[in-house]
Parts: C-alpha cells; structure tokens; sequence
C-alpha cells in the first residue's frame, strides 16, 4: 500500500503539540507494519465514501482517504 499526504495535513500535523507528532509518527510505524493493529482501531467512518479513520492517542485521530492502492 502507497501511503501519501496532503499539505492541508502537513500543516496541520506541524500545528500538533510534540508529543501527539511523536504518538502520531509511532502510529504510523504500526499503521505501515500492520494496518489492522488493535491499538490503531483503524476503521471506515463513513457509510458510502472509503475514509478510515485510525487512533493516535486518546483524543486524537487521523483520517485517511483510501483510493485503490493508495492511502491519502
């Protein structure tokens, strides 16, 4: 799977304390080792479009568009 990134989530990621951009940085590790790892509760949120949503922390989550073979 080909993960990429917005600028809009970029930006918005450089905005994030330091310690949710380190939580952020090991979800991902885990994401791009097991996308299926309980602890990401990586999950479709929505009923007709494929945006997923996966847990970085206790309150904060990262969405994801998935198009084909790629994740956005």
């Amino acid at each position: 799977m080909i993960s990429k990134t917005t600028r809009r989530f970029r930006e918005a990621y450089a905005r994030l304390p330091e310690h949710v951009q380190r939580r952020a940085r090991e979800a991902y590790r885990r994401f791009k080792d097991n996308l299926n790892h309980p602890s990401l509760r990586f999950k479709q949120v929505h009923a007709t479009q494929p945006i997923y949503a996966a847990r970085v922390g206790l309150g904060h989550r990262a969405l994801a568009l998935i198009d084909g073979e790629t994740v956005v």
